[in-house]
């Protein structure tokens, strides 16, 4: 398929004006120094496609278009209010049929056979398209849903970290453009869960935020928006010192930086556009492809939230501390102790997981236990003190899976439920693996008051 010409044209008047705004918000650099993050005209339909994804489409819709070619918008879709999942990709694979119908005619028919519908999307096209052209476009079409109104609540919630964040990409070595990153992470919610496991406002995997933070069953810094703003810069500023350029070092963010140097050395450069467009990799596909425009497009749109959502302001910042216990608390313990504000304690302390928050794990010694700035630290240890503490975490009892075994049939002998049972070991189906190991969620935690304070520990959970 061929590009479409129909781009520069269509987008000619867009295209200079956003240009000179992209140009008016860049960061001060020497004349002769290449920006940052580059903003080829090639990429320009992308870019666009992203911004209104992000600021003109909502989750009431969606538009369906070319996977390889982001100009090409066949058509959008609304869905109307209270729709199930069912009736939406119904109404998605009916718009799609007709889609492949009329490019199954433009490759067969003569233009005199075509109907309106048909003229309409072979405007999409170049017009040296050929018939394989189309017939290569119907195993293309893509359905993208809309973003708008998530985008607009995360402008809103940025401002409780923005400042956070910037300053640990300054002190990092990371350009402060990277603040805007979470929108596409995460629309800045650290309690973002994916389908494929990554988590919190920079949506780390297990495996890749497991390098700088703490993850366990009862602590999960990848949910601290603090914590996991350092890790970000830390691979941000890895992927930068890896790769030599911004573009590949974010791309990288999402693909990895061993992907993107074999891409880099496969097709012997370091310009983005090129990567962008001719790189094959079965695991390059239309996420990764696509993170570098869809941050330029959020990065726009965080940078002039007003243009596109008209007024709107973002939350303060939080006026909070850190204080780092000495030993292991009981959550009902710690709550008493801070005057009793347990939902504040947990929108606070978003990496302490249902564990902890049901009394059935302490919170763990060593913890840095984020508090309101007008608490007295040394007040609220004291208080700690004087209510006794716990010198060592409750452990999960074991069972190991044997034949027959079901998760019901394990719940009941442990007398526990089945759904606390599979939170607790993250399962996300009922089928157990013989041999496998289950952690049996333990009974609701009582302090123990031994005579004489533990060593602080950090980290021990």
């Amino acid at each position: 398929m061929n590009m479409p010409s129909r781009w520069l044209t269509q987008w000619s008047c867009t295209l200079m004006v956003s240009v000179c705004a992209w140009a008016a918000m860049a960061p001060a650099q020497a004349e002769d120094a290449a920006p940052l993050f580059p903003r080829p005209v090639q990429l320009e339909p992308d870019v666009l496609f992203w911004q209104r994804i992000y600021s003109k489409v909502t989750t009431q819709g969606g538009v369906l278009h070319d996977d390889r070619y982001l100009g090409v918008v066949y058509s959008e879709i609304s869905f109307p209010s209270g729709a199930s999942t069912h009736d939406r990709m119904e109404r998605i694979d009916a718009a799609r049929t007709k889609i492949q119908a009329s490019l199954n005619h433009l490759a067969s028919a003569a233009p005199a056979e075509w109907s309106d519908e048909d003229r309409r999307i072979r405007a999409l096209f170049a017009e040296n398209a050929t018939s394989a052209s189309f017939l290569e476009a119907v195993d293309h079409i893509r359905f993208q849903l809309g973003q708008a109104d998530r985008f607009r609540e995360g402008v809103v919630r940025s401002g409780t970290w923005e400042r956070h964040v910037q300053d640990t990409l300054r002190r990092a070595g990371v350009p402060g453009e990277l603040s805007a990153l979470p929108h596409v992470e995460s629309s800045f919610n650290p309690r973002a869960y994916s389908k494929v496991g990554a988590a919190g406002m920079w949506q780390f995997m297990r495996s890749t935020g497991g390098r700088w933070l703490h993850i366990d069953n009862v602590v999960d810094e990848r949910l601290d928006p603090y914590k996991s703003t350092v890790a970000a810069a830390q691979l941000l500023s890895g992927n930068y010192a890896s790769l030599g350029t911004w573009p590949l070092a974010l791309t990288a963010y999402n693909h990895g930086a061993t992907g993107m140097r074999r891409a880099k050395e496969q097709l012997g450069t370091d310009d983005i556009v090129t990567i962008l467009r001719t790189y094959q990799s079965k695991s390059f596909g239309f996420a990764s492809r696509n993170f570098y425009v869809s941050f330029l497009a959020a990065l726009e749109i965080d940078r002039h939230a007003e243009q596109y959502f008209g007024p709107i302001e973002r939350r303060s910042p939080e006026a909070t501390q850190t204080v780092r216990l000495p030993y292991f608390v009981p959550m009902p313990t710690l709550a008493k102790a801070i005057g009793g504000e347990h939902d504040s304690l947990k929108n606070l302390n978003l990496s302490l997981l249902s564990p902890v928050w049901s009394g059935r794990r302490y919170v763990p010694r060593g913890f840095e236990l984020r508090v309101p700035a007008s608490i007295n630290a040394d007040q609220l240890l004291a208080r700690l003190q004087d209510k006794g503490h716990l010198t060592n975490q409750q452990r999960d009892p074991i069972h190991r899976v044997r034949k027959g075994d079901t998760i019901e049939k394990i719940a009941l002998t442990y007398d526990v439920s089945i759904v606390d049972l599979a939170s607790y070991n993250r399962l996300r189906g009922t089928h157990l693996k013989v041999g496998s190991q289950l952690k049996i969620p333990p009974p609701p935690a009582t302090p123990v008051a031994p005579p004489a304070p533990a060593a602080s520990t950090p980290g021990d959970s």
